[in-house]
């Protein structure tokens, strides 16, 4: 049998990173909208409190 090769070309940066998701209201329809952005863990607070990014 075949070995499997598994994760060998992971650097291990990966926690260095957050999947950020924030829901905002849409101004043409009211509907709820949901912006999702991968930023780095010391960006998390201000990605979650300014509305422009």
């Amino acid at each position: 049998m075949a070995k499997k090769v598994v994760a060998t070309f992971q650097t291990g940066s990966g926690k260095d990173y957050t999947k950020v998701i924030r829901m905002a209201k849409s101004g043409k329809s009211g509907a709820y909208v949901f912006k999702e952005s991968i930023v780095p863990n010391d960006l998390v607070k201000d990605f979650l409190t300014n509305p422009k990014n």
